[in-house]
């Protein structure tokens, strides 16, 4: 007999005990023997004063009554008003009964009883908890204690690595645990163990989440899926049950994947505070650490975790046997996003001009989250014009609004604001044109996006692994062209705010390249940073002279920058007046055409806003005279 079933047992007693305590609350006057009466009987043996005692039902015409040797009799009395009158002159006595029967009366007494009942069994619940080692806050009781991992079982898990494009290298590391997960005995026979943890790490939105659920796809097993932060509560001891909890259920389910998202939130490093072992933090990761420490051998329960920032993690949880395999998962190259791309249009009816190459050169720094943004973006601007496929021009749209945001047709400017705006933009332009090593100008614009009225968009040609000192500089003085173009053409007294964003990315270089990557003559090869990547300024570890020193190394690179600018807008003043007014024309100039105003070149007459939207009425499909597609 298993638990549950003496426990329904236990109830029913209880109920029937409270059953029969009823009996003495109700109508006790039947019992065996009871005979049927007539009407016209009963009115003569009452007459004769043969019936010694009578009961009436107000709810019912039948009527209960005991003769004088003892029999108990039942009658059907008519709508009789004389009848209790006749009664009582014979001396017989008259009990009534409301009606309710002994199931009213057990309702009653359960009514009345039942909040105390519910208490009584809260209580022995929960004392039951406690006996088997869950009760209490960090238990079981009600739940509170248990893992909210989800599992997923192996049908439902129909990720895989087809669906992963652009990490090719981290597929590759991740194939010897799908191996070892489909045909353990190949590694076990060898005496070869299987990495009992392994992490991945990579900036957000480049597939780390979806990379683990294809590596349970392709090994059809099943897939626990839990954050770092589920385990983490305000009560100590829930996080390690919880934990527990988990990895008991792994167990039972092996061989599987158990993936903890987000790890950062539950495996932070370690501090060497006094305050001692109580913050639930704390015994979250250690119990963490036991149990993954804890795995007997080849036993088929492998733990995934993702983070951007393993360099905050516990070195106990790097160590070999825990998680002792660590994966980059970087920012896709040029050939990756064409992948991406490609695996998230697939569902997109795309028009004959969209080249996924083209985007895929346009698109650099793009993560795969990005790049399927992207791809959702470009559909709906193509859906909003009702057309029947994906264009070129949509994705260019779709990549200015990811780039820039979206614009701000409801904003409206003043002749005098857009003239300030188009000089500022034409000063960044400009230089970018004349500095060295500076990235090609992919679009000009003076169109308010989200939080600029203007923009200056430079996209590299080709993906870069490193910059260089000269890189770095031209950078600085490309942000300060704006600022200096407002100086030049409207007077030191009359400069605007516009440049705040501007001068926060230029202080930001400036400082990096002194105190990060070593780029100052005066400090040397010197790194002024934590093993957490902050500045150590306000610190013992360096000297007050040194961080003068530091404040006036970043003033040189800037100051210095600033008046090269200047003499550079001051050199080029036509030139940087015709892109001006060309933008105040036009509001957006791509790259190519500010290279042909620099040049002194003529621009070609631009086609207007219905003749470009007539091209591609049906997202570039060849129309008839009605306007219908082919």
């Amino acid at each position: 007999m298993n638990k549950n079933t003496r426990n329904i047992i236990a109830w029913i007693i209880l109920v029937g005990v409270l059953f029969l305590a009823v009996g003495p609350f109700g109508p006790n006057i039947l019992g065996p023997g009871t005979r049927e009466l007539p009407y016209s009987k009963f009115v003569k043996a009452v007459t004769k004063g043969e019936v010694s005692e009578v009961l009436i039902r107000n709810s019912t015409s039948e009527m209960a009554g005991m003769l004088s040797n003892g029999r108990v009799f039942t009658t059907v009395t008519p709508n009789d008003s004389k009848l209790v009158d006749r009664l009582l002159e014979n001396n017989v006595e008259v009990k009534v009964d409301s009606g309710e029967s002994g199931w009213g009366h057990l309702i009653s007494l359960l009514v009345q009883w039942f909040p105390i009942l519910i208490l009584i069994a809260l209580m022995i619940y929960s004392s039951r908890q406690m006996r088997n080692g869950k009760g209490g806050i960090g238990g079981g009781t009600l739940g509170i204690g248990k893992g909210r991992a989800k599992m997923f079982q192996s049908k439902k898990v129909n990720v895989t690595f087809q669906d992963v494009a652009g990490i090719d290298e981290a597929k590759q590391e991740l194939e010897e645990i799908v191996d070892f997960l489909k045909a353990p005995q190949k590694f076990q026979k060898l005496g070869g163990k299987i990495p009992k943890g392994v992490l991945l790490v990579g900036d957000p939105g480049n597939g780390k989440t979806l990379l683990a659920r294809a590596i349970a796809g392709e090994a059809h097993v099943p897939f626990f899926s839990i954050s770092g932060s589920d385990f983490v509560e305000v009560f100590v001891g829930v996080g390690a049950s919880r934990v527990r909890d988990v990895f008991e259920n792994a167990k039972k389910n092996s061989p599987c994947i158990v993936f903890i998202d987000e790890i950062d939130a539950v495996g932070r490093r370690r501090d060497n505070s006094m305050r001692g072992g109580n913050d639930e933090r704390e015994q979250t990761l250690n119990q963490l650490l036991v149990e993954m420490d804890g795995f007997e051998e080849n036993q088929g329960v492998i733990v995934l975790s993702a983070t951007n920032r393993a360099d905050i993690l516990d070195p106990a949880l790097l160590r070999p046997g825990r998680f002792d395999r660590r994966i980059t998962v970087q920012y896709p190259d040029m050939s990756g996003r064409e992948k991406i791309l490609k695996v998230h249009s697939k569902n997109v009816p795309l028009s004959p001009d969209v080249d996924l190459k083209t985007i895929a050169r346009g698109t650099p720094g793009f993560s795969g989250a990005e790049l399927a943004n992207l791809v959702n973006e470009a559909a709906l601007l193509a859906a909003k014009e009702n057309n029947l496929s994906v264009a070129m021009k949509d994705f260019e749209k779709a990549k200015d609004k990811v780039i820039m945001g979206a614009e701000r047709k409801s904003m409206s400017m003043t002749d005098e604001e857009k003239k300030f705006t188009a000089y500022h933009e034409s000063g960044h332009a400009l230089v970018a044109l004349l500095v060295p090593q500076s990235d090609p100008i992919h679009k000009v614009t003076i169109i308010p996006r989200g939080g600029a009225l203007g923009m200056v968009v430079r996209l590299p040609e080709k993906d870069k692994v490193s910059v260089s000192k000269t890189e770095l500089l031209s950078n600085i003085r490309v942000t300060m062209g704006g600022r200096a173009a407002e100086e030049v053409f409207f007077g030191e007294e009359n400069i605007t705010t516009g440049a705040s964003h501007d001068i926060k990315q230029a202080t930001k270089i400036a400082k990096s390249m002194i105190i990060k990557w070593g780029m100052s003559g005066k400090l040397g090869f010197r790194s002024f940073y934590d093993s957490d990547g902050y500045y150590l300024e306000a610190s013992d570890q360096i000297s007050q002279k040194t961080s003068e020193i530091i404040d006036s190394e970043i003033k040189y690179l800037v100051d210095s920058a600033y008046k090269e600018v200047k003499n550079l807008v001051l050199d080029n003043k036509d030139k940087l007046e015709a892109i001006a007014s060309k933008l105040i024309e036009r509001e957006t100039l791509t790259g190519d055409e500010v290279k042909l105003i620099f040049d002194g070149k003529e621009l070609e007459e631009k086609k207007s806003d219905n003749d470009s939207l007539d091209d591609f009425k049906f997202g570039g499909l060849p129309n008839d005279s009605n306007g219908k597609p082919k």
